[in-house]
């Protein structure tokens, strides 16, 4: 085992590389549509799977998400909303977001929605201040309805204790404050993930956390043959330098 420490930026800097080579992505980018909702993570996925299109240009993390966690009394900047990335037949519609598209969405396109809580059994849930239910539902009911495939894009510092379902009770009850929690029923990609796709090592978490910018890092552990760990050490050093997310 050979171990490394992924900052989260340099989390989310890979999991958009692990993005981009997804099989299931790089079919729908030939046929099909692919949503990326906005989002923190997300914003890394579309930079990358853009780039791998040739069509990077115009694309900026700033400003790609609705909401966001920042510390209290943070206020982020007011930055225009620049829509979703909606990629069809592996061309970017600029502009549009999934209000504009879920109602076509069919069977083998693809939704990629970010979350805010991935449980030890593989579940992730997201934050939800929209009175209406935002993205996430006008996904869902593509997802449900129509069997469009859903993942979940998240980093290892999202990680909690317990079943997603059974927060999402206590969150999302009546007397309760603060955003609610909505269960997702996609598949989760995290860094895991990532590097097994990259390289076809494995990666567990053996630890976390830090000081002078690895806080949240997650220290991970890598398995393989001698070439699947060379592989990784190669990809974790192209990701080192990754500045602090910053949109």
């Amino acid at each position: 085992m050979k171990q490394f420490c992924l900052t989260t930026a340099m989390s989310k800097r890979l999991i958009g590389k692990g993005m981009a080579q997804h099989p299931a992505i790089q079919g729908v980018l030939k046929e099909g549509t692919l949503v990326i909702i906005a989002g923190t993570t997300n914003g890394y996925v579309a930079e990358e799977i853009l780039h791998s299109l040739g069509q990077g240009d115009g694309f900026s993390r700033q400003g790609f998400r609705r909401g966001m966690v920042t510390p209290p009394g943070i206020e982020p900047p007011d930055i225009d909303f620049p829509g979703d990335v909606v990629i069809r037949d592996g061309q970017w519609q600029k502009g549009q977001t999934i209000f504009d598209v879920a109602a076509d969405l069919q069977a083998g396109d693809v939704v990629l929605k970010g979350g805010n809580a991935l449980d030890p059994w593989g579940q992730a849930a997201v934050f939800v201040a929209d009175l209406q239910g935002g993205t996430i539902l006008a996904a869902t009911a593509a997802v449900v309805g129509r069997r469009v495939r859903l993942i979940v894009p998240i980093g290892l510092e999202k990680r909690v204790l317990e079943d997603v379902n059974a927060l999402a009770l206590h969150s999302n009850a009546a007397d309760a404050e603060g955003p609610r929690l909505f269960p997702m029923s996609g598949e989760t990609f995290t860094e895991l993930e990532a590097i097994e796709l990259l390289t076809g090592a494995q990666a567990h978490l053996i630890a976390a956390g830090g000081v002078y910018g690895a806080e949240g890092a997650a220290w991970l552990g890598i398995e393989g043959s001698e070439e699947q760990i060379a592989a990784a050490e190669r990809l974790f050093h192209s990701l080192e330098g990754e500045p602090a997310c910053q949109v």
